[in-house]
């Protein structure tokens, strides 16, 4: 059994995501901001913990972290507003980073998207330009890392049931579901680690398309 924080708990990627690992006996700390959101967490089977990354220094990050085998990291500001994108998917995250360094947490999962990266060609008048630019910033710092990373890109998210079937590298849409099982699968798969995998649902199962993406 491993333990596994997962960062921005309430999210509906997370919610799953908690599901999948508690159910395979894992244990698993979920943190979110909301306090009204507990009840909810705690359905999942994950431990729920109140605390606002967007505030937490880096010291307090890792206390959060300590003890733990493994973090997702899936939260975000949920866009509109550019400063609070640029607080939460790039400086907190970034916080999250170093804290799992400190704490000695060194298995790390990122949830980004697809096409992600310095070169997004987002233009500057677009709305999604200042969260491309912070998950650009987070996703190049935990690559710089010496942490055991793996970058996740799924493409458009969609509220479909999973099917437990992807295609790696292809552009399209994916279910929240399926991002949720792949994080699973990623974070019992050493050869994923220093991988970026873009990926989008498709034909093949997910542990087939990992391997072979």
């Amino acid at each position: 059994m491993s333990r596994i924080v997962v960062i921005g708990g309430h999210g509906k990627v997370a919610l799953h995501l908690a599901r999948i690992l508690t159910g395979r006996g894992e244990e698993v700390t979920s943190i979110f901001r909301n306090p009204d959101h507990a009840e909810e967490v705690a359905a999942t089977g994950a431990r729920p913990v109140v605390a606002d990354i967007e505030t937490m220094d880096t010291d307090a990050l890792a206390a959060q972290l300590a003890g733990h085998d493994a973090v997702v990291f899936s939260a975000g500001a949920g866009g509109g507003n550019p400063a609070r994108t640029y607080a939460v998917d790039r400086e907190a995250a970034i916080r999250v980073i170093d804290a799992a360094r400190q704490a000695g947490t060194r298995r790390f999962v990122m949830v980004s998207y697809f096409g992600a990266g310095a070169d997004h060609n987002v233009p500057a008048d677009n709305p999604f330009f200042h969260y491309a630019e912070a998950k650009a910033a987070a996703d190049a710092h935990l690559r710089a890392s010496d942490l055991d990373w793996t970058v996740l890109g799924p493409g458009r998210l969609t509220l479909e049931p999973a099917t437990g079937r992807i295609a790696v590298g292809t552009a399209g849409e994916v279910s929240r579901e399926d991002v949720a099982q792949v994080a699973a699968a990623v974070l019992t798969d050493d050869a994923t680690i220093g991988r970026t995998i873009e990926f989008n649902n498709g034909d093949l199962p997910i542990a087939d398309a990992l391997a072979a993406g």
